[in-house]
C-alpha cells in the first residue's frame, strides 16, 4: 500500500462544511479539483457515486464509512487495485476547524499514481480545502 495525505485549519460551522462536503453532486460548482460529479441516495456506507477529476479518468466510488460531522471515507477501483480516500473534520473550538484528507493506493499501481498523479492531487488537496472554506461561509 502507498498513501499519502495533507490538512488544514478552516473556519466555518462543522454543520454547514460537512453539508458542503458531502454534497457530491455540488463538488464541480465549488471545488477546482472536479469537473462532474453524481451521487444518488442517502449519504451512508454501501451508496455510491460517480466524479470526473480534474486531469484525472472518471470513475464510480462506494462510500465505506460516515460518522457524521466527523468522517467519511470512499474507494473506488484502479488497474489491478484500489484507491480508498478518508477525509476528516475536527472541530478545534472557535469556530475553526481541522480538515485532511488521506489518500491509500492498493495493489501494483501505487508508484505510478505517485509519479503522475500525487503532486497534483496534493496541491489539488489545498485548493479543495480552502473551496470548502468558501462555500461553507457562502452558504452559512
Amino acid at each position: 500500500m502507498y498513501s499519502f495525505g495533507e490538512e488544514a485549519v478552516i473556519t466555518g460551522s462543522i454543520g454547514t462544511v460537512w453539508q458542503v462536503a458531502t454534497d457530491i453532486g455540488g463538488w464541480p460548482a465549488w471545488d477546482p479539483h472536479e469537473q462532474k460529479a453524481r451521487f444518488e441516495g442517502d449519504f451512508v456506507p454501501g451508496a455510491k457515486g460517480w466524479s470526473k477529476p480534474a486531469g484525472a479518468p472518471p470513475g464510480t466510488f462506494t462510500i465505506t464509512v460516515v460518522q457524521p460531522e466527523r468522517i467519511w471515507a470512499s474507494e473506488a477501483g484502479i488497474p489491478f487495485g484500489r484507491l480508498r480516500g478518508e477525509n476528516r473534520y475536527e472541530p478545534l473550538g472557535d469556530g475553526r476547524i481541522r480538515v485532511s484528507k488521506r489518500v491509500e493506493v492498493h495493489g501494483p499501481f501505487g508508484p505510478l499514481f505517485h509519479l503522475i498523479w500525487e503532486k497534483k492531487m496534493r496541491a489539488d488537496m489545498h485548493k479543495s480545502f480552502s473551496a470548502l472554506e468558501d462555500e461553507a461561509r457562502r452558504r452559512g
